[in-house]
């Protein structure tokens, strides 16, 4: 009497259908004869764990299997859909799906040779100024990448000396391995390991690259940051990553932006805050006052009676977006009022009186807002 199919996947019989196909998965993967050649009884373990499999994956086998045992699956007609399949091939496709990554990374079903390729993508970082947003900026960049050796044009050969087809796929790039097991035939397909799925092999190999056919070397690059960039975004420039392999393309490079801090502003979004310190006497008569921008300093009109906390709007001196970057922000001036220390006589004495007529009328009320209430609100 075969073993019961729980006990070979080692499963409980409350088992849903996830777990019954990682179970067999893990077992596959240990116990398939082109992958485990130590264990001789691995084939007739991998063949009890696909039957246990074929059983518990089908709802209407395993209530069967549950309510009468193998006896009620052999009285219903069941055997081995093994048995009927096309090999190996149709099993794994049936149980993992052709996309699955461990059906060609293990069993090779499907899988071509080496053939054209992709290169690799690469990530580097550049810093430009906050400055810089407002018209964009060109910066030269450097990284490593993998590029076609120019001494063979990237064909792994020596110049001047033959590329020859590979005798042991004759060209194909691959190798098939047909063996018969309890299940029928069984078809593998791997990258030939003689020319590395190339399907041909120089005779003489490139004494620069060895054959490979690339070399690393270091480039630069010139990459134009766009007006309005936030920072941490990145600018992909297509093809300039690794060169690929076997004709494929290049990867791409991936240029994260770095604004750096600047301690006059803060952004939010394509408008800029800064802070504006005035002393009292200023804030209470007035004056015309510089303030900084980021392209320069410029006069403002400061009102007589201005509070901590107020701000002043100067419209299109912030940052462009990437959306509209012929238009700009506006830069938010937040008052900060400095009380004036050390004070000798004659100013304490000027204080002094000055506090003595001061009334109602002068103050400005309890009811204002905070200074982080106020420059919120010059955002909406």
């Amino acid at each position: 009497m075969p073993r019961d199919p729980y006990e070979i996947l080692g499963v409980d019989r409350g088992a849903d259908e996830a777990e019954i196909k990682k179970a067999f998965r893990r077992l596959a993967r240990e116990l398939h004869p082109d992958v485990n050649t130590e264990d001789p009884e691995a084939e007739e373990k991998f063949k009890e764990a696909a039957e246990a499999y074929e059983i518990l994956s089908d709802a209407d086998r395993r209530r069967t299997y549950d309510a009468f045992g193998y006896d009620g699956l052999r009285s219903g007609g069941f055997h081995s859909r093994a048995e009927d399949a096309g090999g190996f091939q149709d099993i794994f496709e049936a149980i993992f799906g052709r996309s699955d990554p461990m059906f060609g990374d293990l069993f090779g079903f499907g899988g071509g040779g080496g053939g054209p390729a992709s290169g690799g993508d690469i990530g580097v970082r550049v810093e430009i100024d906050l400055a810089d947003v407002i018209e964009g900026v060109r910066r030269e960049v450097e990284f490593d990448a993998v590029v076609r050796c120019e001494h063979c044009n990237g064909n792994g050969a020596e110049p001047g000396t033959p590329i020859e087809t590979c005798a042991t796929c004759g060209g194909a790039g691959q190798v098939r391995q047909m063996t018969r097991t309890p299940f029928g035939q069984m078809v593998r397909a791997a990258p030939c390991p003689t020319c590395g799925g190339e399907g041909k092999i120089p005779e003489t190999p490139c004494e620069v690259c060895d054959g490979s056919g690339s070399v690393g070397e270091r480039k630069t690059y010139e990459v134009d940051v766009p007006p309005g960039i936030e920072n941490g975004q990145r600018i992909r420039i297509s093809g300039a990553g690794d060169a690929g392999t076997g004709g494929g393309p290049a990867g791409d490079l991936y240029v994260q932006v770095q604004i750096a801090e600047d301690d006059r502003f803060h952004r939010e979004g394509s408008d800029l805050v800064t802070v504006l310190e005035v002393t009292a006497t200023t804030a209470m008569l007035g004056a015309t006052v510089p303030v900084e921008t980021v392209t320069g300093e410029r006069e403002i009109e400061l009102e007589a009676g201005a509070q901590h906390g107020d701000t002043i709007r100067i419209r299109g001196e912030g940052l462009p977006s990437l959306r509209s970057p012929r238009r700009r922000g506006d830069l938010h001036v937040a008052i900060k009022v400095v009380t004036p220390v050390a004070l000798d006589d004659e100013q304490r004495e000027l204080a002094e009186r000055l506090d003595s007529t001061l009334g109602p009328d002068n103050a400005p009320g309890s009811a204002r807002e905070g200074i982080f209430q106020r420059v919120r609100r010059a955002f909406r």
